[in-house]
């Protein structure tokens, strides 16, 4: 059985009666890894479109909302329907890319290099996690994947509880405050969003062990992905709080 990952996109029923395969029509690490290299690419041309439209001057909103919504349906999809992801993981990189380039530009125009502080941020702790994982100095044993899938799903649920208030006027104390408290909390959702990525990796290398289908290629790197982008979000709004601290 492929291990437990944390992302909602990685879970063990995504391998349930898929058989295995070998030679060319099997998941690799390496295939998957290029995979991984053209959706960042797409994602990255997508964000640029945005980026660039919000500082010549243009309403991105609708490019940001679109963004949103659009990746919010086709990560669903693919989530339910792996068989899709060969044709819908790079559009939805695009989308994710107009959305990030948006909110990305936004928090840009307010403090002055936070976007490449984030993007840096997000890099080194992927590689350092990466070479955590591969050296086997942290393990995705049973009960850290029960730990992360907990807290991130915990996570979820307050960020799910925030946005319902949020049409009634309320708000969630601390969650969105820049003080030491909500800088305390984002750390925390930082920590448990760079932990995510140890599922992932977790999830790819074993999904090529056990001869994982072709196309789960462009389903582990749309996963990764969601974490990647996911991470980068809280490193921006944890920047931000630093930066505007109360």
């Amino acid at each position: 059985m492929i291990g437990r990952s944390g992302n909602p996109t990685l879970n063990d029923k995504t391998f349930d009666q898929i058989g295995y395969h070998s030679g060319q029509d099997a998941m690799t690490i390496e295939g998957t890894v290029n995979k991984v290299f053209i959706t960042l690419a797409v994602l990255l041309g997508g964000a640029f479109a945005s980026w660039s439209m919000y500082f010549n001057g243009q309403d991105v909103l609708p490019y940001a909302i679109g963004g949103a919504i659009g990746g919010f349906i086709l990560a669903l999809i693919i989530s339910f329907k792996p068989t899709t992801a060969p044709f819908l993981v790079p559009i939805y990189g695009v989308l994710e890319g107009l959305f990030l380039g948006a909110i990305s530009a936004m928090f840009e125009s307010v403090n002055q290099g936070i976007t490449l502080q984030a993007a840096l941020l997000t890099m080194g702790v992927f590689i350092a996690l990466l070479l955590a994982y591969k050296t086997r100095i942290i393990k995705a044993t049973e009960n850290f994947r029960l730990g992360v899938f907990a807290a991130t799903g915990g996570i979820a649920l307050v960020y799910l509880l925030s946005f319902i208030l949020g049409f009634f006027g309320i708000s969630i104390p601390y969650l969105h405050e820049s003080n030491w408290i909500g800088i305390g909390i984002s750390v925390i959702i930082v920590i448990v969003a760079a932990l995510n990525l140890v599922l992932d990796f977790d999830f790819i290398e074993n999904g090529a062990n056990q001869g994982a289908p072709k196309y789960m290629e462009w389903y582990g790197a749309f996963g990764l992905m969601v974490t990647l982008v996911w991470l980068y979000i809280e490193m921006l709004r944890l920047l931000a709080k630093l930066a505007n601290r109360d």
